[in-house]
């Protein structure tokens, strides 16, 4: 059985997710500098890209912390991956961490969940079900980045006219689709599980697939 503080991670999930349908603006990515921490919060759209390299190329960065980041673009998550890995800073996610979120945050030169009595998770998008063997290198080095051009509009369909009027191309991931990785505080210590969302269970992630054998440690998502 699911450790209960799953379902409260759910709802959590749930009610912060709400900020997708709405205005864009309203939930794009807000910085924090906390020492040598800098927290991330909010989607990755761009809009903070800028101001998130200067911090980085500082100097005084040792840290980024993602905290309740549900998604943004691949573009985005691209260029936050890049300064991250640039910087060479570590990487931690205090709570959710989605999609573009979590890509940006296997760039760290250590990448762990943060400390203290939260759920945390983070969802990587997939285009299918992975097989045993793809978990065992996906999010491994160069592997994790040239899996962001699953999730881009192909230089094909950009290359097709469209309407002046037409919104851009989106990327083609979902937030309620990939593998889920969670730790859940228990009195014993952390309990780690492994989930695969095919996305057929809408924003209820209680009804996704456990996978057997699939530690975040041994799979590189996670490191000591």
């Amino acid at each position: 059985m699911k450790p209960s503080s799953f379902s409260v991670w759910v709802l959590s999930l749930a009610s912060s997710l709400a900020c997708i349908a709405g205005v864009p603006s309203a939930c794009a990515a807000e910085l924090e500098v906390q020492g040598s921490r800098l927290l991330v919060s909010g989607m990755l759209d761009g809009t903070a890209i800028k101001e998130f390299t200067e911090q980085l190329t500082s100097g005084t960065v040792h840290v980024v912390v993602f905290k309740d980041s549900f998604g943004g673009t691949a573009e985005a998550a691209g260029a936050f991956a890049d300064a991250i890995r640039a910087s060479g800073v570590q990487t931690e996610v205090r709570g959710q961490c989605m999609a573009a979120c979590a890509y940006a945050f296997l760039a760290g030169r250590t990448h762990r969940f943060g400390y203290g009595p939260q759920v945390n998770g983070i969802l990587l998008p997939v285009a299918a079900r992975p097989t045993a063997a793809e978990l065992a290198v996906r999010w491994r080095g160069d592997e994790t980045h040239k899996t962001l051009a699953d999730f881009t509009p192909t230089a094909g369909s950009a290359a097709k006219p469209v309407e002046a009027s037409a919104p851009p191309p989106k990327d083609n991931w979902q937030p309620d689709h990939g593998v889920l990785f969670t730790a859940s505080p228990t009195l014993f210590g952390r309990v780690y599980n492994t989930y695969y969302c095919d996305g057929t269970q809408g924003r209820d992630f209680s009804k996704c697939e456990r996978l057997a054998d699939a530690d975040p440690y041994k799979l590189g998502v996670l490191t000591p």
